[in-house]
């Protein structure tokens, strides 16, 4: 495992790390807590691979149980490079996905099950999945998981799960909601909290910013923010879907190159955005507070608020997307003239400095200077509004092109009609009659018909 993940550069331990990890080789049952991005996921998931053996037998002996898909996806990524030098076979379930694919996993013997409480379940009603031999058992996020009201899923899966297990549970956040969960499921745990003595709630590392701006104004003001000096990637978070897919279609149509992680997007197409965003081919990503845990990149610089969250746990989670693997990172928040007491509750549950955030738009000085903005950026990319109008040129000129190719058509039909030259008329006199002097013969014939039909009518009548 060393080996694995020296490869990718991964060699020093974070202080979670260096404290859960051989605690859980000697089979403690661990509540882990610390901040998001502090390499929680090694922390549980080297002891778990390294407890399972070099080869252990086909079957499911470990259950990483966690809240979303994306951070199924992300944990599995995790633990699937851990192992990448050992005979082990690992499974990502969750909902979105066929099951066929799952199923096929299970069936060819996958030791280690990383899965949302939803699906496994379905599974093991099918009895597809078997608990019964399951040695190592972790509940990752688990504060999310009982806010999305998990909490009789997550007592399905222990109950299934034989009495003699170790037991590991992570979280940033630790209520007391997780503490009762703990002394029901776990065994004499010990509680373990990796933070410096004089580390805040929130993460040093991570500069926060705080703007009170107007609704009409903040996509605005994020184009400007997005061509600061500095900014890499950046994750942007709204509170609703209709709001995240109208910040995307408004940033494309700027010339950004956006994706976005939300609940109207089908599965295959949030993670075809996630991995465009984690392998650079997308410097923005869009997101609402269900994918806030499941981002797992190292090199994002900048997260937007776009809306405050409900609570203070929820930011945590949000601008723990930045500053992530020891990396410093901005955080930057607008608030609504509507949610400043919900703001001032977060600001002091986190012991952020206090204050009224100050009122800011995207002409104001004070937004260059505090984010390093260039001086004369505007909210659209150069060369953005070019890109939009040169297809409606082309369709002009092709209109403009088709039409004189039409006239000219006429006008040869014209031409060719009543208008021979001398030539032509000579041909035709010596060659005798011609294929072209007919059907004129024959148009002059019907209009002097007509004409003597129309002279004739009204002195009949």
């Amino acid at each position: 495992m060393v080996e694995a993940l020296g490869e990718k550069g991964i060699t020093n331990p974070f202080p979670i790390q260096e404290q859960t990890i051989p605690l859980a080789l000697g089979g403690q049952d661990i509540i882990g807590q610390a901040k998001t991005g502090t390499g929680k996921t090694l922390g549980f998931g080297l002891p778990l691979i390294q407890r399972l053996g070099a080869s252990p037998e086909p079957g499911v002996k470990a259950l990483v149980v966690v809240p979303t898909r994306e951070l199924c996806v992300q944990v599995f990524e995790d633990l699937e490079l851990a192992a990448s030098k050992r005979d082990v076979k690992l499974v990502a379930i969750y909902g979105g996905k066929a099951f066929d694919g799952q199923i096929e996993a299970i069936k060819d013997g996958a030791q280690i099950v990383v899965g949302t409480p939803g699906r496994l379940l379905d599974l093991a009603q099918q009895r597809i999945l078997s608990l019964s031999k399951v040695q190592e058992m972790v509940l990752d996020e688990a504060d999310k998981m009982l806010d999305l009201g998990f909490l009789a899923d997550i007592e399905k899966l222990f109950s299934q799960a034989p009495a003699t297990r170790h037991t590991m549970l992570f979280s940033a956040t630790m209520p007391d909601s997780i503490i009762a969960l703990a002394r029901r499921f776990m065994s004499r745990p010990i509680h373990i909290r990796a933070t410096s003595p004089d580390e805040g709630v929130t993460q040093a590392n991570i500069r926060h910013v705080i703007y009170r701006a107007h609704p009409l104004d903040k996509d605005e003001m994020i184009a400007r923010i997005l061509q600061a000096n500095g900014v890499e990637k950046t994750v942007i978070f709204t509170r609703t879907k209709r709001a995240a897919s109208k910040l995307m279609d408004e940033l494309k149509e700027r010339g950004f190159n956006v994706g976005a992680v939300h609940g109207d997007l089908n599965q295959e197409q949030r993670e075809r955005h996630m991995a465009a965003f984690k392998a650079g081919k997308r410097d923005v990503l869009i997101a609402t507070d269900v994918a806030a845990r499941g981002i797992d990149a190292d090199d994002v610089t900048h997260v937007i608020n776009h809306t405050i969250p409900d609570d203070h746990e929820t930011y945590l989670h949000r601008v723990g997307r930045t500053g992530r693997a020891g990396k410093k990172g901005t955080a930057i928040t607008f608030v609504d003239w509507d949610d400043l007491h919900k703001w001032s509750l977060i600001q002091r549950a986190l012991e952020l400095p206090a204050g009224e955030p100050v009122e800011t738009y995207s002409s104001s000085p004070h937004l260059f200077t505090d984010l390093d903005i260039p001086e004369g950026t505007k909210g659209r990319l150069p060369g953005a509004g070019a890109k939009q109008a040169k297809p409606q040129r082309e369709r002009t000129r092709s209109a403009n092109v088709g039409q004189r190719s039409r006239r000219r058509r006429r006008s040869s039909s014209s031409g060719s009609a009543q208008a021979p030259s001398g030539e032509q008329q000579t041909s035709s006199t010596a060659e005798g009659t011609d294929a072209a002097p007919k059907p004129r013969r024959r148009r002059r014939r019907r209009r002097s018909s007509s004409s003597r039909g129309e002279g004739n009518t009204p002195k009949e009548g």
